[in-house]
């Protein structure tokens, strides 16, 4: 096996082991939890948008609770809002749970808003801090922007039935989830308990366990379960450090970065086989940047212009356009930016979109890269052959034997077989070679030489 066959199998055996080994560290760290006894209360506390990081948090959490014959879990709750689709999982979860679910509207001037009022009204008992409020749980898309016609009504109408079949559900006024919907309806702490939104409202955690200490709920199986929290151990599961990781990359900004940045390091590998870090980064960016798609709502259209923006980038240097593909894949990645996240009705607010400060920025970066790769691509083209046989073209070179019209000629230290185009040559004459056919070489008379002959030997000595 040759030296360089070894190293492309030692670079795919590190891209292989990279892959894996995120993959196989993102499962171990999402899939552990604290130590727990029967009875005890788990902790779980999510804050920011309601997306598929905090689904698959809360579903661990549950899961967890679950296996350790958790007395009550309690979902401490801080989100403006956030997918639809993700908080549909949560919902159905909470509802599914072997365990009695709480959630507690913390810290005090935290919410739940949009989403987050799904949410506290699927569980079994809701509380709130003081100075928090509930509401707001009008579908808008993905922009932030108000739905329009037909649309809006059905978005809507789809919400009000399901956020008051819930109400219903947990005995709670169904009337105000309703109109939470319909018109966007909030309330603050206080109130939200006064009209039966939320059964308690408690400063911290120890005052709330004290107060629900000894109530009754009934879980989605039929049985009725006695709350037994005062005095119970707490057990806080967080996040894992993976989760907040992945958190942070779920967002579209990252992801139109990680999935453009990638593209470009791995276009990089191919056109400069020998270094292995573009290569590493390229495929580890994309692994997490194709992973964000599956946490925000994308569009194919977008993510397909600015693969085709890519590929345009990747022509320009193969092909001499002088900046014409270069120019269309600018504007691929632009229009792919501008459609990178769906319009889809959901909960969700404008930290859902990508930012058009990054869009102008990552155009006018990739454009200034391109113009200098096409720069020096164009200028590489129009430089003169320094290696190669093309360069023996214009060359001089001695006859070694006679051409009428093929025989043999010494140039640059080869002989080489040789065919005249302007009568014949006695060996020994000058001649310059005007052109180079596969191992063939034409040449004609040297005009310019003198009519003493100098012989250039093997040696690269030259006599009369």
């Amino acid at each position: 096996m040759s030296a360089a066959c070894s190293w492309r199998n030692t670079k795919k055996s590190m891209l292989f082991f990279a892959a894996g080994g995120l993959v196989a560290l993102a499962s171990f760290a999402c899939g552990s939890g604290p130590d727990a006894t029967p009875g005890d209360v788990h902790i779980l506390t999510v804050d920011g948008n309601v997306g598929p990081i905090m689904s698959r948090y809360i579903d661990r959490g549950i899961d967890h609770a679950e296996d350790n014959d958790a007395g009550l879990v309690l979902i401490r709750l801080d989100t403006p809002g956030g997918l639809l689709s993700s908080m549909d999982d949560i919902v159905k979860r909470i509802f599914a749970a072997d365990v009695p679910v709480a959630v507690y509207v913390w810290p005090q001037g935290g919410r739940a808003a949009s989403a987050g009022t799904f949410i506290t009204m699927a569980a079994h008992v809701a509380a709130m801090a003081p100075g928090t409020s509930i509401g707001a749980a009008t579908p808008v898309d993905i922009s932030g922007e108000d739905i329009e016609d037909t649309l809006a009504s059905k978005a809507t109408n789809d919400a009000a039935a399901r956020i008051r079949d819930i109400a219903l559900a947990r005995g709670r006024n169904a009337d105000w989830a309703e109109s939470a919907v319909r018109e966007a309806a909030s309330v603050g702490a206080t109130q939200a308990r006064d009209i039966g939104v939320v059964e308690f409202v408690e400063p911290d955690l120890d005052s709330l366990l004290r107060s629900v200490n000894g109530r009754e709920v009934k879980l989605d199986d039929g049985r009725r379960v006695t709350l037994q929290t005062a005095g119970a151990p707490v057990v806080f599961n967080g996040r894992s450090w993976i989760e907040k990781f992945l958190d942070i990359i779920g967002d579209p900004n990252i992801a139109l970065l990680l999935i453009s940045l990638g593209t470009i390091a791995l276009f990089l590998e191919v056109v400069n086989p020998g270094a292995i870090f573009p290569g590493v980064f390229g495929i580890i960016a994309l692994i997490f940047g194709f992973f964000a798609l599956t946490v925000i709502p994308f569009s194919w259209a977008g993510v397909a212009l600015i693969v085709v923006a890519i590929i345009l980038f990747a022509l320009e240097v193969f092909i001499t356009s002088h900046g014409v593909l270069a120019g269309g894949g600018i504007v691929a990645l632009v229009l792919g930016s501008l459609l990178f996240t769906s319009d889809n009705p959901s909960f969700a607010g404008p930290d859902v979109e990508v930012d058009r400060r990054l869009i102008i920025v990552l155009a006018s970066v990739l454009s200034v890269f391109m113009l200098s790769v096409v720069y020096n691509v164009v200028r590489a083209r129009r430089q003169a052959l320094s290696m190669g046989v093309e360069t023996l073209v214009g060359r001089n070179a001695v006859a070694r034997s006679l051409l009428d019209p093929n025989g043999f000629v010494f140039v640059n230290g080869e002989y080489w077989s040789a065919e005249t185009e302007n009568g014949p040559v006695q060996p020994g004459e000058r001649v310059v070679v005007s052109e180079v056919k596969g191992l063939r070489l034409k040449v004609k008379k040297d005009e310019d030489s003198s009519s003493s002959v100098e012989v250039q030997t093997e040696g690269g000595e030259e006599s009369d």
